[in-house]
């Protein structure tokens, strides 16, 4: 797998700790927008020590291929992330699967970036890691999360009662899946 891809639009890159400033800054203009959709940030979030600390972790784990965060990167702006994509959980043997987790910065909602950066990602990560699923867990009011799934052949699969901590509270979510063998529309 490579450390960076390109799409018609974004540069998709593996960040390694030299990026920290870009990523805290990153979270810190898009705190109130996306803190109610994560869970609660421990006290030296919005520090650069801790994005420091996480890209390395998040870095090594790539490298291991057991953790991919993939940060976006539109090509006219090239030195502001406007959100990443992630591949965690990944098992092997009997289930070949991982989940996956996405944000987007509030001003870049709404222009087909985040599908066009996951149609893109989801066969090069299924194929390298010899994957059969792909699982997405949505809050049920998130809907623009749940149209982009379901652009993006995802399968509503069921409904999980308090089954993360949100921002301190135990919310419901549905259970999304997308199946190697169904095809994800290309750009």
């Amino acid at each position: 797998m490579q450390f960076s891809y390109e799409t018609k639009r974004l540069n998709l890159m593996i960040l390694s700790a030299d990026n920290a400033p870009l990523i805290q800054h990153f979270y810190q203009k898009n705190a109130a927008f996306l803190e109610p959709f994560e869970p609660a940030r421990p006290e030296n979030f919005y520090t650069i020590a801790f994005h420091r600390s996480n890209l390395s972790c998040e870095y090594r784990a790539f490298l291991r291929l057991t953790h991919i965060r993939f940060w976006l990167f539109r090509k006219d702006v090239p030195e502001e992330p406007i959100g990443s994509i992630c591949f965690s959980n990944i098992m092997h043997g009997a289930f070949k699967k991982c989940i996956i987790g996405y944000k987007l910065g509030e001003e870049f909602c709404h222009y087909g970036y985040m599908q066009e950066a996951i149609s893109f990602l989801i066969p090069i990560v299924m194929k390298e890691l010899d994957l059969h699923r792909v699982e997405a867990y949505v809050q049920p009011d998130n809907m623009p999360s749940i149209r982009l799934l379901e652009k993006l052949h995802f399968v509503e699969e069921g409904y999980l009662q308090k089954y993360a901590e949100i921002h301190g509270n135990w919310t419901d979510h549905l259970l999304f899946s997308y199946l190697r063998a169904d095809s994800l529309p290309r750009f």
